[in-house]
């Protein structure tokens, strides 16, 4: 995975098989219980995990409000990696600018994410590389969100939720 100095790059180890953690970030059933920012939530107007297929959420903050993004499944290679594209839109799907969804105005209009599942033992290192720059991302609490959600992933894999 090549990394730009500026691109967002995380590693995180699951205590869990990479089968599970990949069902995990795929599962809609399963990404509403941890795939938000702290005190939001996540909803799914429409979700289908295959290459070609897209998704379009929303997260609810209660603070700053809705946020709308539409993507695109470039990679689907279960249990080992997952490429998509981040888009922000309004509720119809439509793009929008960055101001527009109350992010600053050099947030990048679409990111492409790529996660890779790597079996250690019976845990996974998990590898989050995001197109957005790393300081951005921190100045804005992306960065430190992706920790607490992990935190929570590793909750839900902890109880072995629905996969």
């Amino acid at each position: 995975m090549e990394k730009t100095k500026e691109d967002l790059l995380i590693t995180h180890l699951f205590d869990a098989r990479p089968e599970l953690v990949f069902n995990a970030w795929t599962d809609p059933a399963q990404l509403k219980h941890w795939y938000a920012p702290d005190g939001c939530t996540i909803e799914f107007k429409s979700i289908e995990v295959k290459v070609g297929g897209a998704f379009h959420s929303c997260i609810h903050d209660p603070v700053h409000g809705e946020c709308w993004i539409k993507g695109f499944y470039h990679e689907v290679a279960f249990p080992e990696k997952l490429v998509y594209t981040m888009t922000l839109t309004n509720e119809q799907g439509d793009a929008v600018s960055s101001d527009q969804a109350g992010k600053p105005g050099d947030w990048p209009k679409d990111i492409v994410t790529t996660v890779t599942f790597v079996a250690v033992g019976e845990k996974t290192e998990m590898t989050l590389h995001q197109t957005v720059s790393e300081q951005e991302a921190k100045k804005t609490g992306a960065y430190q969100s992706w920790f607490s959600m992990f935190d929570r992933l590793s909750t839900v894999l902890t109880a072995r939720l629905p996969i």
